[in-house]
């Protein structure tokens, strides 16, 4: 069997391990980035939004920038109850992706793509490629960043517990929008409805909980949501390329265990009400990597454990915050009316105490 040695193996080449591979790369380590599918940023699973503070942290050319965005709307039970002005984009993620991978091969990174990671037994990893035989990569520090149901979580008993299922679609707008929009209704139980504009097309999704289990309610509330917004004259035509995935929405947890760390939804990093993790998947991913590559230099691991102490730093108490508004929210969803304004970060009573 094939043995590969590196510095630092990444497994998941989404914003949080390519970011990783391009710092820990640019800082002279051996890098090598597993992806298990043949085409980064394929199949898309996000609402394609980013706000604009991401694009100075990043330093790339935006050509995967679709249209600019003046704020967003929040509409509760059918009737607007906010707009606030929150500069932002619509990008084509996928190009983005690409972008970030294109970046990290640049500074040295080697990304194979068609490859997961199957197994672990110390510092060896067992990697398996389409149309290959099994290879062994022997690693000083490994780095999950491979999403919110993560391999490499399970490795070191550190796994998403708290998964918010969510759809998408993509529609036909009726006429150009500036704003996003996010829906509350009682039928979205813990969750939201949103509308991201993409020039003359529009991401159409929410997330949400199903209060029995067993139950399917997501896919008819998402019609109802589509009917609706089409009587208001917002889309038009039939919804296309419909898409499905798991938000995490947790409290920080550990994400470190001997010489593994994990990034982005593999660490639980996504905001456990809005459910917008690129911005932390970008940061947290360049702090895991110069961690690793510091780690490696000087041959001390114990460096680290700097990773985790960095991040909780800077967004602990941002992720802290919202669970806690998280439990309010589904504690009190038959209140939603009243709670709202706590519940949801664009209002000042979010950042207030409740009584």
């Amino acid at each position: 069997m094939k043995t590969l040695t590196c510095d630092i193996l990444v497994v998941g080449a989404g914003p949080a391990g390519t970011s990783v591979a391009r710092e820990a790369a640019s800082r002279g380590a051996c890098v090598i980035v597993v992806e298990r599918r043949p085409v980064i940023g394929v199949p898309v699973q996000c609402a394609e939004y980013i706000p604009a503070p991401l694009l100075g942290e990043i330093c790339l050319r935006p050509d995967f920038v679709v249209q600019p965005l003046r704020g967003m709307k929040t509409v509760l039970n059918g009737r607007p109850i906010q707009e606030i002005v929150a500069p932002g984009y619509t990008i084509r993620r996928d190009v983005f992706d690409q972008s970030l991978a294109a970046e990290a091969k640049k500074a040295g990174a080697t990304i194979l793509l068609s490859t997961g990671a199957v197994s672990r037994e110390g510092n060896e990893v067992l990697i398996g490629r389409k149309g290959s035989s099994p290879s062994r990569v022997r690693a000083k520090v490994i780095i999950g960043a491979d999403g919110p149901r993560s391999t490499v979580g399970r490795w070191i008993a550190s796994e998403n517990r708290n998964l918010i299922p969510a759809v998408q679609v993509k529609v036909r707008l009726d006429h150009p929008m500036e704003f996003t929009e996010v829906f509350f209704d009682d039928r979205i139980y813990g969750g939201y409805g949103w509308l991201f504009p993409k020039g003359d097309e529009a991401n159409v999704g929410l997330g949400m909980k199903n209060r029995r289990e067993g139950s399917h309610e997501i896919g008819r509330v998402l019609l109802d949501l589509l009917s609706w917004l089409v009587r208001e004259g917002k889309i038009k035509g039939k919804p296309f390329d419909i898409m499905s995935g798991r938000i995490p929405a947790e409290a920080p947890r550990v994400i470190s265990g001997g010489n593994i760390l994990l990034a982005g939804d593999a660490a639980g990093h996504t905001h456990p009400i809005t459910g917008a993790g690129i911005l932390q998947a970008v940061i947290g991913g360049r702090m895991a990597g110069k961690w690793a590559a510091r780690a490696v230099e000087s041959g001390d691991m114990s460096n680290l454990t700097n990773y985790e102490s960095e991040w909780l730093d800077l967004f602990g108490e941002t992720l802290e915050r919202g669970f806690s508004r998280r439990r309010l929210l589904e504690r009190k969803w038959d209140q939603l009316e009243d709670i709202i304004k706590y519940c949801w970060s664009t209002f000042k009573e979010y950042h207030e105490a409740y009584e």
